[in-house]
């Protein structure tokens, strides 16, 4: 266990300053009157301040907290997973623990601490996956010093949030509020248990809404600087009113520490996980099938946008709905079901949120126009690789591109999921090297016009602008990706 260091302040002391006039007893001769000054101008200062002070959370701690849990989790070691660790030891070191040490030491049950809150007061209690996955005994703790056995309704991955049901009644509640209305500049508090320590509670403000991180892309993060450590996991985050309008998840950090930027779960979606735990213990989502890129400057040069904007469609999963829609690589999806993209990120939570089955328009833009779409929504499988999947010897010169490129084999094409294109053999000086074109890399499309061989990729560069920025499309281990190539520089 790593050791808790604790760093004193301090203290910073607050000193008002008073002005006062320094004149004398003897009375001085008035001077001259002055003309009065012109009215300035420019607009005076409003009188109401933007900022009228620190809020107080005392009352809203003593009313919420007590619906503010601890949960603990006892994973059993399985005695077949201590045996393949065995085997997989050199036969010194097996005949070591055989003969002298009885076998390998057993190892001991893994236990882990999170938070979560009741939302119910026949106990349902709503808390973090990640705090109870694979666990075999999962309690929850009460302020009151009850402890009660929890049973898993139902958990998603996909949100990180877990349902627990407790055997108890009349239990305290959370008032449940929309991370809809929340603002950015907003204060917020937290109640957990970081580091073990029971019913702690750390505030601070809204940092952003809407973030995108890498390892989720169906949940709209609401960032905050609000202090949560291991153990705040699965808890409630309160707005000034007392309502619960996220739940605290997941920290950046490089110490494993705070470090002020925390996530948590809007609660407007993770109440619309809950309701699909209670009635069927799973969340379905919308799934359209395409693997998308955030669009740059120079991409938005090559595809005719007026600024970087939407999520630009690199590849179609075959037999999905975006591919019986019409969707094609190249199209930029500018709005989906009414909603605006802005970035690709936005595109796969607007998606998820959608019921499987419902018909949906969306825009796009292609060749330089916005064309408008229909689709009906497909269910999110449950691999996430079919939910993300989305020749010859001969050489030839890239000419302006500067690549040499040979035709793709059916095996090459086959893993890269590709139905045609040409394979880089080299990269030279030149627009694709700037790039960053590979050896590797099978050249799908150029300038938005499909490369079948070498032919149709020497006819497709003899027709090139001699300046300017085009889009290429390629496809490196088996995920395509959209570049932009300028060429004449």
């Amino acid at each position: 266990m790593g050791m808790i260091q604790h760093y004193l302040l301090p203290p910073l002391l607050a000193v008002g300053l008073v002005v006062a006039g320094c004149g004398g007893s003897e009375q001085q001769e008035a001077p001259p009157e002055q003309p009065k000054a012109a009215a300035p101008t420019q607009a005076q200062p409003s009188s109401r301040p933007l900022v009228t002070g620190l809020p107080d959370f005392t009352a809203l701690v003593e009313k919420e907290g007590p619906a503010v849990v601890n949960i603990s989790t006892v994973t059993h070691r399985d005695a077949s997973d201590q045996q393949q660790q065995m085997e997989q030891l050199p036969e010194f070191f097996r005949r070591f623990f055989d003969e002298f040490g009885g076998g390998m030491p057993e190892q001991e049950d893994v236990r882990s601490l999170g938070s979560g809150f009741i939302i119910s007061s026949d106990g349902y209690v709503l808390t973090n996956n990640h705090v109870v996955a694979d666990a075999d005994e999962i309690v929850v703790r009460l302020q009151d010093r009850r402890e009660l056995d929890a049973e898993l309704v139902g958990a998603d991955e996909q949100s990180d949030l877990a349902l627990l049901k407790v055997e108890a009644s009349d239990l305290p509640v959370v008032n449940i509020g929309s991370s809809e209305d929340l603002r950015v500049g907003e204060w917020v508090l937290a109640i957990g248990a970081p580091f073990g320590f029971d019913s702690s509670v750390t505030a601070g403000i809204v940092s952003a809404k809407g973030r995108s991180l890498p390892s989720d892309n169906y949940v709209p993060f609401i960032q905050t600087d609000v202090a949560i450590n291991p153990g705040n996991s699965g808890g409630p985050l309160f707005n000034l009113n007392g309502e619960v309008v996220g739940i605290n998840s997941q920290i950046i950090s490089r110490s494993g520490g705070y470090m002020g930027l925390s996530f948590a779960i809007p609660m407007d979606m993770a109440m619309d996980v809950v309701e699909q735990l209670k009635d069927t213990g799973k969340v379905s989502r919308g799934w359209l099938g395409v693997l998308v890129q955030e669009v740059d400057r120079d991409l938005a040069e090559s595809f005719g946008l007026e600024r970087p904007m939407g999520a630009l469609v690199a590849q179609v999963v075959d037999g999905s709905p975006a591919a019986a829609a019409g969707l094609r690589p190249g199209d930029v999806i500018i709005e989906f079901d009414g909603h605006q993209i802005e970035r690709s990120g936005d595109l796969p939570k607007v998606v998820g949120t959608i019921k499987p089955d419902s018909e949906v328009d969306l825009t796009v833009m292609r060749d330089g126009g916005e064309k408008d779409l229909s689709v009906t929504v497909g269910q999110l499988p449950e691999d996430p690789r079919q939910a993300a999947a989305g020749g010859g010897s001969e050489s030839a010169q890239g000419g302006v591109l500067g690549l040499q490129v040979r035709d793709a084999s059916a095996a090459e094409l086959a893993r890269a999921k590709a139905e045609s294109g040409v394979v880089v053999a080299k990269v030279e000086e030149g627009p694709a090297r700037a790039a960053g074109v590979r050896n590797g890399d099978i050249l799908v499309s150029l300038n938005n016009q499909p490369v079948k061989d070498l032919d149709t990729l020497r006819e497709i560069v003899k027709n090139l602008p001699e300046k300017g920025t085009v889009p290429a499309l390629v496809n490196r281990g088996g995920n395509a990706r959209f570049i932009a190539l300028k060429l004449g520089q």
